[in-house]
C-alpha cells in the first residue's frame, strides 16, 4: 500500500522515475478547514524550513527509497517561503518552478489570494535590473551604498516609489516586472522605482531613526536629481515591510515635508525603544501608538496590510491603523494571506502603491 501518497493522486512506485516525473511541488488536498499537503524531496535526509510560519519539520523517508516526505496540514488562504535543508546546505524545491531566490521555493494553497503581476520566477533565473545605478555615500549617516532606479518613458518627473530593502525586491522578488505590468494593465500611473538596498542591520537603520531619513531628504533627493532622476515629491511613495514598514510610517510622522504618501506592510509596531527583548508583549502598538495620540495627519495617506496568520502582530497593527485613522489620515487596511513573508507581501505591495498615488 502506498500511503500516504495516493491520497495525493500519486499512484507510481514511491522512489520510481514515474513517481518523480508526476511530481510538480507540494501537492495540497482539502483537510478539514484547510489542506494537507504533502512536501517531497529526492536524496539525502533533510529537513523543511518555512520563512515565518511554521517550525522545521524533519522529512521521513519511504522505505529504503531515496524519497524523503512530510505530510504538513496548512489553513486555508496560505503563501508561504520555504527551503530543504541538508548537510550539504539549503536547496530551493527542485521539483518547483515558483522559487524566491537561489535558495527558497514559494507555496501556495489554492484559495490563496492570487497575485496577478508576479511572474513565476525559477531558482537559475537572473532578474532584469534597473539600469541607472547610483552610488550613494553618505556623510550624514555613514558608509556607502549603491542604489538602483528605474524610470518609465517619456519626460519626468514622474511618481515616486522609495522601496526599502531595495535588494530583495531586485534580486529575489521581481518588483520591476511586476510594476511594469500593473502600469500596463491600468492600475497605477508609470512611476520611477528606487530601490534602497537593505541595511546591514534592519533594526539599526530603520526603527524609527530620524538620521536614516535626514540623509534621504538632504543627500539622497538632491543625489537623484544630479543624476537626471526627476521626481514628483508630491507623488512620492514609500513602501516597507516588517521594520521597513515601520520606518516608512515612522517618517510620514516625523518627515511630513518628505513622506505623505506610505504603503506599509506587517510594520513592526511592537517595537519599543526601551525594550528589553523582541517580545510582542508590550503596550499595543509600541511607540508609534505613543506618538500617534499627538499628531495631525490630515496630509497623509496609507494603506497597511499585514498577513492574516501573523496571529502576535495583528492586534499591533489595528491600533496603529485605528489611532491612524481617528488622527486625519486617509487610510486603507487589508489582510493578506500569508504570514511575515516577502512572498505575500508582493500583491500588497503593487496595489497598495498604486492606491496611495491616487489623489
Amino acid at each position: 500500500m502506498r500511503e500516504p501518497f495516493s491520497r495525493f493522486g500519486l499512484s507510481a512506485e514511491p522512489g520510481s522515475d514515474e513517481f518523480w516525473n508526476a511530481v510538480h511541488g507540494p501537492v495540497p488536498v482539502p483537510d478539514s478547514d484547510g489542506w494537507s499537503t504533502l512536501f517531497l524531496w529526492r536524496g539525502s535526509p533533510a529537513t523543511l524550513w518555512f520563512e515565518s510560519w511554521s517550525d522545521t519539520i524533519k522529512l521521513r523517508q519511504w522505505e529504503d527509497s531515496d524519497c524523503w516526505y512530510a505530510e504538513v496540514p496548512m489553513p486555508a488562504r496560505l503563501r508561504v517561503t520555504y527551503q530543504y535543508r541538508t548537510d550539504d546546505g539549503h536547496d530551493a524545491d527542485p521539483l518547483n518552478p515558483a522559487a524566491a531566490g537561489i535558495d527558497r521555493s514559494i507555496f501556495a494553497t489554492p484559495d490563496a489570494q492570487e497575485q496577478p503581476h508576479w511572474p513565476v520566477v525559477g531558482p537559475d533565473d537572473v532578474l532584469p535590473l534597473p539600469r541607472t545605478r547610483i552610488r550613494w555615500i553618505s556623510t550624514l549617516f555613514g558608509g556607502r551604498r549603491t542604489v538602483r532606479v528605474h524610470q518609465p518613458d517619456g519626460a519626468g518627473p514622474h511618481p515616486t516609489v522609495l522601496l526599502l530593502d531595495g535588494d530583495d525586491w531586485m534580486h529575489v522578488h521581481p518588483a520591476m516586472t511586476a510594476f511594469e505590468s500593473a502600469v500596463t494593465a491600468g492600475e497605477m500611473p508609470p512611476a520611477t522605482l528606487v530601490f534602497l538596498p537593505t541595511p546591514n542591520s534592519r533594526e539599526a537603520e530603520f526603527a524609527c531613526n530620524p538620521t536614516l531619513w535626514k540623509a534621504i531628504r538632504d543627500e539622497l533627493m538632491p543625489l537623484l536629481s544630479e543624476n537626471g532622476v526627476a521626481i514628483d515629491r508630491e507623488k512620492l511613495v514609500v513602501a516597507g515591510q516588517s521594520y521597513g514598514g515601520l520606518s516608512a510610517f515612522y517618517a510620514a510622522l516625523e518627515f511630513p515635508d518628505l513622506v505623505s504618501r506610505v504603503a506599509c506592510q506587517s510594520g513592526s509596531f511592537w517595537w519599543r525603544a526601551n525594550r528589553q527583548d523582541d517580545s510582542f508583549d508590550g503596550p499595543l502598538g509600541g511607540d508609534i501608538a505613543e506618538r500617534l495620540t499627538k499628531v495631525d495627519l490630515s496630509r497623509l495617506r496609507v494603506a497597511f496590510d499585514v498577513g492574516e496568520h501573523e496571529t502576535e502582530m495583528l492586534p499591533h497593527c489595528e491600533l496603529v491603523e485605528k489611532l491612524t485613522e481617528e488622527a486625519g489620515a486617509t487610510v486603507r487596511v487589508s489582510r493578506s494571506t500569508s504570514a511575515h513573508d516577502r512572498a505575500g507581501w508582493r500583491h500588497p505591495l503593487v496595489r497598495d502603491v498604486a492606491w496611495a498615488l491616487r489623489d
